[in-house]
């Protein structure tokens, strides 16, 4: 508990010292570390590998961003609604998705991706599709403005961190310890007399919640949303970064994500072919740290880890 409240007052801390540029991006660092939590809730603990995810950000995004541009909601309701479709698709696709394990699983969440974001398309009228949704002179929030650099940075701070504390108790809690029991044993733990299947059927829901509850603040914060939000790339990302910062970890997500996210933006600067430099870094971190950066820490180091 106490390491990850120094990540969260370090976070906090940083904004007064950053300049403009690392700033923003620190801001959009803890707003997809928050998509990285949700998604290590799934396979980090519950062994259940998506690739379905963007949906669930997607549809928190569009939520948000539909009740703006056409309905001319203000930010606090807009934010609600986004967080309600997130949490109703997840409702919704959980019942498919459990239908299927293994790898049937990781291709039925891939197809209800695609068929979403194929939906995302041919609402063009709507969605705006892959030209999307640019939310422009929005309201304020009280004093408050979210076009402020300060105002986004301390709303992405405080729903990191309450999504960083929700995760942390979540996995001590008994529900967390039945999670665990599913990735290791499922059969096991069902001849214990769990209902896996509910188990199963909460972990997808609260992983799609919180990956809707980024693209909700993704879209509010920076002002647009559009049908690539639903694309394959959301769904492989925050599967990279869990990978990489650590699956079954509570800090990992956000490693995984702020160093990816450094990774391509500092070799793109130097190529235009960044994406060989970031595929052959990946896979000697992968190499060198299969269990990823905070799995490594934990196993060499910190076994009290969570």
């Amino acid at each position: 508990m106490k390491l990850h409240g120094a990540v969260i007052a370090l976070l906090f801390a940083l904004q007064f010292a950053l300049p403009d540029y690392h700033h923003a991006n620190v801001a959009r660092i803890m707003i997809y570390a928050i998509l990285a939590i949700g998604y290590n809730v799934l396979l980090g603990y519950t062994g259940l590998m998506s690739l379905g995810h963007a949906m669930f950000f997607a549809a928190g995004a569009y939520g948000a961003g539909i009740s703006v541009y056409w309905f001319g909601f203000t930010p606090l309701p807009a934010f609600g609604i986004g967080i309600v479709t997130a949490v109703l698709l997840s409702l919704i696709a959980g019942l498919f998705l459990l239908r299927s394990t293994g790898v049937a699983f990781l291709i039925v969440t891939l197809m209800l991706a695609q068929a979403f974001f194929l939906a995302l398309l041919y609402f063009n009228a709507v969605t705006l599709g892959e030209q999307g949704i640019v939310l422009s002179n929005m309201a304020p929030v009280g004093p408050f403005s979210l076009a402020d650099p300060a105002v986004k940075y301390n709303v992405a701070w405080a729903a990191f961190a309450v999504s960083l504390l929700a995760n942390l108790w979540l996995v001590r809690s008994p529900i967390g310890r039945v999670l665990i029991a599913i990735r290791e044993n499922e059969p096991r733990t069902r001849m214990l007399g769990y209902n896996t299947f509910a188990y199963r059927y909460l972990a997808i829901v609260v992983s799609g919640s919180i990956a809707g509850l980024s693209g909700t603040l993704y879209c509010l914060l920076f002002s647009y949303v559009g049908a690539s939000f639903a694309s394959l790339q959301y769904s492989t990302l925050p599967l990279l970064w869990t990978l990489l910062g650590g699956a079954g970890t509570v800090i990992g997500p956000l490693i995984g994500t702020g160093l990816m996210f450094y990774l391509i933006d500092i070799s793109s600067g130097f190529t235009t072919s960044y994406l060989l430099v970031v595929g052959a870094t990946l896979l000697v971190l992968t190499l060198w740290f299969p269990k990823g950066i905070a799995g490594w820490v934990r196993a060499r180091f910190l076994s009290w880890l969570p």
